[in-house]
């Protein structure tokens, strides 16, 4: 009699591809239903599956995170229009700020569990800044109210449109994936990461010094990005997606 997990490893191995796991964002409001809901855009997951990978939504159940890492190959943190509560990095939070403390607790302990058994990680836009968090660091919570900038990092065009350039720092592992020193993004966050979490390094900086990717030194894969490699819109965004199923290959090659 085979158990979820034995059946989970035997499928993987027969497909010979990574299972992805994907955070969802989580809303009350009515618009989609007049219960709450969850939400992910379709890109995240056909990136997944364009880059070689089967892809799941994980849904954001804190009893559940075990049984989610048993189960999937990688972790992919997404973005949202919210922001994590900058009490969980030492601050006073900015009247402004935009808060949803369900779904930040699951991925924070989400996260942190994936890092500590070595599975990869990549966080996207407010994944990035969660990633910074979980391992100690701090964020901007206004980009306008620290840096001035031409750049508008929440750009006014629509989002599978790219908005400034970022240029990526050699002998990184994000380098060593998309084997180029610059790309030309989108854009659509207002924070971004400050003081670097423990054994981050920056990988990439947009034109006005903001912090456009980070990564572990210490972990197999661990990367965050601050623009939406999702949308594929430089030729190079599918490296950065395949960078995730590559490393999460190697955990059932092993």
């Amino acid at each position: 009699m085979f158990n979820i997990l034995t059946l989970s490893l035997i499928f993987k191995r027969l497909m010979n591809k990574p299972v992805i796991g994907i955070t969802l964002d989580e809303e009350e409001e009515q618009t989609y239903s007049k219960y709450p809901w969850y939400a992910a855009r379709k890109n995240y997951s056909e990136s997944i599956e364009i880059a070689g990978g089967i892809s799941i939504f994980l849904p954001n159940n804190v009893k559940a995170i075990n049984q989610y890492l048993n189960f999937i190959d990688g972790l992919l943190v997404t973005g949202g229009d919210f922001d994590i509560d900058p009490q969980m990095y030492g601050q006073e939070r900015k009247p402004t700020l935009r808060i949803k403390n369900g779904r930040t607790n699951f991925e924070f302990k989400i996260t942190k569990k994936a890092i500590q058994k070595k599975i990869p990680v990549l966080g996207i836009c407010g994944g990035q800044q969660l990633i910074n968090v979980v391992l100690g660091g701090t964020l901007l919570q206004h980009i306008p109210d620290v840096i001035d900038s031409d750049i508008k990092h929440e750009q006014p065009n629509p989002r599978n449109e790219p908005s400034h350039f970022v240029h990526i720092k050699k002998n990184t592992i994000l380098f060593n994936f998309v084997k180029c020193s610059k790309m030309f993004v989108n854009s659509a966050h207002h924070q971004a990461v400050d003081k670097l979490g423990k054994n981050l390094i920056v990988s990439a900086v947009s034109e006005d010094g903001v912090i456009e990717a980070i990564e572990s030194t210490r972990s197999n894969y661990c990367l965050g990005v601050q623009w939406h490699p999702e949308f594929l819109i430089d030729n190079k965004d599918i490296n950065v997606i395949k960078s995730l199923i590559t490393s999460a290959k190697k955990k059932i090659d092993k």
